[in-house]
């Protein structure tokens, strides 16, 4: 049964691209050759790509991402392969550093209704154009705290990210990442985090960088901070760079009942980040307004002034695709054309 993809769900955001400045000075760098060359294997991984998630049955996915690793791993070998965007990846989260220092590949690989697991990869910039990656491998399974641990390449907790932010402190440089997993059958989570880099050049996921010392009852200072809710919810939790600020929706649940997750929705008010000396200080009550229904604290294209993308467009689009999976299925199940 292809159960895959689900009317409402945000599982998969299919439009992930480099900003436009990225892409042409980039271009400056490969030669005409080398673009084609890249060009050629990019046009036999896409296919691939796009049977990690829409394959109809378990093994075939599987088998799918086994196949995209190697091949994508043999075409980043080819030197300055960084400065190549495999645009057409639709299926995976591409996304350059805001100082081009790194750029993150993340994706998803459904098993069953229940389990999901995060893929990913880190590309080094290096000055001879040669491969230096980072695998990532999801730990959260076998994570039942995940938001009180640093964590390394090994245990990562796995998210597609759709963001990355960087902010310095004392001439070091942090890279704060926003993500998303499917989570489960019934919710899904958004992650944030704090990316770093050790003084042998080894990525540190995490760390005592996320902040409620202004509340009004303080907590604990966290590791890395997480919402969930309600699979059909339309949640937002993006970086604002108006206002230089973190933002998210407020959430409670529709049926009061607080320790069920899956019932969390959006109720107008909206909390936030803003980052003070070394960390992302939490902000109660980002606006002194509520907003109505269908509006939001940013407009609705798909990419702002600066050509950064806007998460609530992507998610839009990303249901479209599913709708559109949905009704290929339903064809081929009625034997239409």
């Amino acid at each position: 049964m292809f159960h895959l993809l689900k009317k409402h769900s945000i599982a998969f955001m299919l439009l992930f691209f480099i900003s436009m400045p990225l892409q042409k000075s980039f271009g400056q760098i490969l030669s005409p050759g080398q673009k084609k060359e890249f060009e050629k294997r990019e046009d036999s991984i896409k296919n691939i790509a796009y049977n990690i998630v829409f394959a109809e049955e378990t093994e075939d996915r599987f088998r799918a991402d086994s196949l995209f690793i190697r091949m994508l791993v043999r075409s980043l070998k080819i030197k300055n392969s960084f400065y190549y965007p495999f645009d057409s990846l639709q299926t995976i989260s591409r996304l350059y550093a805001p100082d081009s220092a790194f750029r993150i590949f993340t994706w998803q690989l459904k098993k069953d209704a229940y389990t999901y697991f995060q893929k990913g990869a880190i590309q080094m910039r290096t000055s001879d154009g040669s491969l230096k990656l980072i695998p990532l491998h999801d730990g959260s399974e076998f994570s039942v705290h995940p938001e009180d641990s640093v964590r390394t390449p090994n245990n990562w907790i796995g998210a597609i990210y759709y963001r990355i932010v960087l902010k310095t402190f004392n001439g070091k440089k942090y890279y704060t990442l926003l993500g998303f997993d499917d989570y489960s059958i019934s919710s899904t989570k958004k992650w944030m985090e704090v990316l770093t880099f050790n003084s042998g050049g080894d990525p540190v996921f995490g760390g005592p960088y996320i902040s409620f010392r202004e509340d009004s009852v303080r907590k604990p200072t966290k590791v890395r901070f997480n919402i969930e809710f309600k699979k059909e919810a339309g949640t937002s939790f993006n970086y604002n760079p108006e206002m230089d600020m973190i933002v998210y929706d407020d959430l409670v649940s529709e049926s009061e009942e607080p320790n069920h997750k899956d019932t969390y929705v959006p109720d107008g008010d909206f909390q936030g980040f803003k980052w003070k000396d070394g960390q992302w200080v939490h902000v109660e009550k980002v606006f002194n307004f509520k907003l109505k229904d269908g509006e939001f604290p940013k407009d609705n294209q798909l990419r702002d002034e600066n050509g950064n993308l806007n998460e609530n467009k992507l998610i839009e689009q990303s249901q479209k695709n599913q709708q559109k999976a949905d009704s290929i299925k339903t064809k081929k199940k009625g034997g239409g054309n």
